[in-house]
């Protein structure tokens, strides 16, 4: 299948686009910076916010897109979520337009806000921040305006992103920053809440897998489904890569506006990657 990525150098990207050649895919990626792209894949020097109507033709008429880029997607309250949100959607249109029939966009729990327990599509949408507003409003208005069309819609919504922790900004992120400057306590809440959590290499094949193929649509969960205690994740986490620091429980109080429990429903992602093999 020929696919184009965007946002193909990010944190997401560079590993969706090594499973994709992985699995034979014809690959073009698109992004500001082409340094981690793998190799194999076609760079295509595009802008894709221009609002060019040809933008399908300059992308070389992909049949699948998979739609990564975003600004500032570790900045929650960034105000570029809410001035970028229009150029999102006249790409995807314009690329719709021109004649693409397959698009994936990689949503996120943030657009839930609050929620204690599982959530799956039809989980209510009460946002807390710009980043869930903006992801909340993009999905609400594609799948809009395609609920009369033959294009398919995935919307992949992705959970808690762990692996490769040098280029995301999680609490993994932190800790190896704080051995690095040589602190022996690392100051820690509870550690009692639940999340989902998933590896980037498995988050890229499940990305993968649900973006090309054709039965199931809409909003999808890229997780596994498993909520684990926040202090088990990272206690693992320190004790695998052997790092000579402590969690100091206690030295910051859980949020009262924090859930303890939120994770993915895997029913679909699971019911495809049985289908594919992965």
């Amino acid at each position: 299948m020929k696919v184009v990525v965007t946002g193909a150098a990010g944190y997401m990207g560079k590993h969706v686009v090594k499973e994709l050649l992985n699995k034979g895919h014809e690959v073009y990626a698109v992004d500001l910076n082409h340094k981690e792209i793998d190799s194999r894949a076609s760079i295509l020097d595009v802008d894709i916010f221009s609002g060019n109507e040809n933008v399908y033709e300059e992308l070389k008429r992909p049949e699948l897109c998979i739609h990564l880029a975003w600004q500032d997607g570790f900045v929650h309250n960034s105000s570029k979520h809410m001035e970028n949100i229009s150029k999102h959607f006249t790409f995807l249109k314009n690329l719709m337009d021109g004649g693409c029939k397959k698009i994936a966009v990689m949503g996120t729990m943030h657009e839930i806000g609050f929620w204690e327990g599982k959530i799956d599509e039809n989980t209510p949408c009460n946002p807390l921040s710009q980043y869930g507003i903006a992801k909340n409003a993009l999905r609400q208005s594609l799948l809009l305006l395609t609920q009369n069309s033959d294009v398919k819609i995935y919307w992949l919504r992705a959970y808690y992103i762990l692996g490769d922790d040098r280029r995301n900004s999680s609490i993994f992120t932190k800790l190896l920053q704080a051995v690095e400057d040589g602190k022996e306590e690392f100051p820690f809440t509870s550690g009692e809440n639940k999340y989902d959590f998933i590896d980037i290499k498995d988050l890229a094949m499940e990305i993968v897998a649900a973006s090309t193929q054709d039965e199931i649509t809409g909003i999808i969960n890229v997780c596994t489904g498993n909520p684990v205690a926040l202090k088990d994740k990272v206690e693992a986490f320190i004790k695998e890569k052997g790092l000579p620091i402590k969690l100091k429980y206690g030295a910051f109080p859980d949020r009262p506006y924090d859930s303890k429990i939120i994770y993915g429903d895997s029913t679909k992602i699971n019911k495809i990657l049985m289908t594919t093999g992965k």
